[in-house]
């Protein structure tokens, strides 16, 4: 039995939990909303149906209880959320701790040096196990449509295969070693997805407009946002295509990940997929009509902790990404003042800081 702590107990926080649960595992969740967890936890299928419940051994904010003799620490957090939870964690790791960023996006890699260099072992997965939603806080969550095979990098990928084999066993599927961290890094997934949706959604968005409706986020997308997000995968394939020393063939298009050929089937392919139907734009309430929410993680994680690290990348091998900028240009517009992450924190200046540093973890 190994004790497993959780850090975050929202959607994918709760799910694994309670996977890592079923294992027999001693699972703790970190939180601020301890007190809100249940013993039990279930997860749920879209119809309510149980597929899997499991008994934690509690929900803590105390971090010397939680990370103290961890053997394996599931971060779920967003990625603005990532530099304090490693901060809280770092006095208690050991060379025996497993490190697991879910998903690894976000500077993970450099936001938990720290801990690797206790000889902490450090690893992301690709993408979530499946979408997940909460059903009830501290107590249930629907998840859908698990992944065949999951992706897995050690930031050190000599360690690789051995976190491959942990994961697999604990969420019973496959995991497929990557060849290097960055093919986490580069993955198209939220951090081109939400600040494009966004874009379209409220890029006329000043101060004094309100709207009469929230929108859904995927129910209701369009080719407009399509187009956007496909011109934004394309600047990704071409970064990749600048890296040549690295094996980056996991780096699949938005059109090889959701099969589709053109803008048109990718806003149907969007739609259609029920588990994100009722997803709806982040926005609040303000006199019965709505503004963006700009403290949802859509806004304060994808933004500077995704399209940013994506157009730094792109500086640092010389290539123009107009529609990436076209994005972030917006988000920065907004003056919301929230920090990014950057590069030259962690003593990446150039591209060849920056390929030295992917040479020595893949």
């Amino acid at each position: 039995m190994k004790k497993i702590v959780i850090v975050g107990g929202g959607n994918v926080g709760t799910q694994l939990a309670v996977h890592c649960a079923k294992k027999g595992h001693d699972v703790m969740i970190y939180t601020p909303r301890y007190k809100e967890f249940k013993e039990i936890l279930t997860i749920v299928d879209d119809r309510g149906q149980i597929i899997g419940q499991g008994r934690i051994n509690k929900a803590t904010d105390d971090a010397r209880e939680a990370f103290e003799e961890a053997d394996i620490i599931f971060v779920t957090v967003p990625a603005n959320c990532m530099e304090a939870a490693a901060n809280k964690m770092m006095p208690f790791i050991s060379s025996k701790t497993m490190i697991g960023i879910i998903p690894g996006i976000g500077g993970s890699e450099f936001i938990f040096s720290t801990c690797k260099d206790k000889g902490a072992c450090v690893f992301g997965l690709q993408r979530v196990p499946s979408v997940a939603r909460l059903v009830t806080y501290g107590q249930s969550v629907c998840a859908t449509g698990y992944r065949q095979e999951l992706h897995l990098a050690a930031v050190n990928g000599g360690d690789t295969d051995i976190c491959c084999e942990v994961v697999s066993d604990l969420l019973e599927r496959p995991c497929v070693a990557l060849p290097n961290y960055l093919n986490i890094l580069l993955t198209p997934s939220n951090p081109i997805l939400h600040p494009t949706r966004l874009f379209v959604l409220f890029s006329e968005y000043r101060q004094g407009v309100a709207y009469c409706r929230n929108p859904f986020f995927y129910k209701e997308w369009e080719d407009r946002s399509s187009e956007l997000l496909l011109a934004c995968d394309e600047e990704i394939q071409r970064i990749c295509k600048r890296l040549k020393e690295f094996d980056l063939s996991y780096v699949k298009s938005l059109k090889s990940h959701y099969e589709v050929a053109d803008k048109s089937a990718l806003t149907d392919k969007l739609r259609s997929i029920k588990s994100l139907a009722r997803v709806q734009a982040p926005v609040k309430k303000l006199d019965n009509k709505y503004i963006p929410d700009f403290s949802s993680r859509y806004f304060i994680s994808d933004f500077p902790f995704g399209l940013a690290i994506l157009i730094q990348i792109a500086e640092f091998v010389d290539l123009e990404v107009p529609n990436m900028h076209k994005v972030y240009d917006w988000f920065k517009g907004l003056g919301l003042g929230f920090d990014e992450f950057a590069f030259v924190k962690y003593n990446i200046n150039s591209y060849e800081d920056f390929k030295a540093f992917y040479k020595g973890v893949r």
